[in-house]
């Protein structure tokens, strides 16, 4: 499939990654605050919140593996919270493909979201999303485990032409060997070394010229940054 074609269907993006240091961070946002908005999550957050993913990797670590490969058709699955609450609870699935990436996701209650920890899955299929028996169909043939939680603290920012939505994502670190996503007092242990950060840059088909100014070259080292990667390291 062409990446022409894929990125005209419903849900594929471009998706940029840097890493940036905290002075450049705050040179970029600054300039951010004064032509885009926060998303409204963040509003309510006070400009930024904290979020927490657990991974899922098969028996033969594939995600990992194929990540480290290079390789360009690949899934990542996951469960994400925000903030340590359970009002919003996501299971998604991240997938790349021709340098693109889509986003599927369905919603957990905290009960389904307990089930599925204990490898009760059958839930899934009574949901009408169709994405939720897929995800039955992925933890049932590929045997899906727990891999590791990956936290960090991030800044959003928006502009709806081409639906525009940068990030920086703050103070990235892992929970060794833990899943219990909604325990506010593993410990917890930094990824990234002499605080850098990463920054995120999500668009349809163009970037508008003044969010490219911002990108230059000596500001930002782009990278094919994976956080969850990043965190596996502590785990192999």
């Amino acid at each position: 499939m062409s990446g022409k074609k894929q990125l005209g269907e419903k849900g594929f993006r471009h998706e940029l990654k840097y890493y940036i240091t905290e002075g450049d961070h705050a040179l970029l946002s600054r300039k951010l605050s004064l032509t885009m908005e926060q998303d409204a999550f963040a509003k309510k957050s006070g400009g930024e919140y904290f979020i927490r993913s657990l991974y899922f990797d098969d028996r033969d670590d594939s995600a990992f593996r194929e990540k480290l490969d290079g390789t360009d058709e690949r899934d990542k699955f996951r469960i994400r919270i925000y903030n340590m609450r359970d009002d919003v609870i996501k299971l998604e699935c991240k997938h790349k493909s021709n340098g693109y990436i889509k986003k599927q996701s369905v919603s957990l209650s905290r009960k389904e979201y307990e089930q599925l920890m204990m490898g009760r899955r059958g839930f899934l299929l009574n949901r009408p999303e169709p994405f939720a028996k897929r995800m039955y169909l992925e933890f049932t043939q590929r045997a899906l485990k727990p891999a590791v939680i990956v936290d960090y603290t991030r800044e959003p920012f928006v502009f709806p032409m081409e639906d525009v939505r940068i990030t920086f994502d703050k103070d990235i670190r892992t929970a060794y060997r833990a899943t219990d996503i909604f325990n506010a007092n593993l410990p917890t242990y930094p990824v990234i070394d002499g605080g850098d950060m990463v920054l995120e840059v999500k668009f349809n088909r163009f970037l508008s010229t003044y969010v490219r100014s911002l990108l230059q070259p000596e500001r930002c080292q782009r990278s094919a940054i994976s956080k969850y990667v990043l965190c596996r390291k502590f785990e192999l």
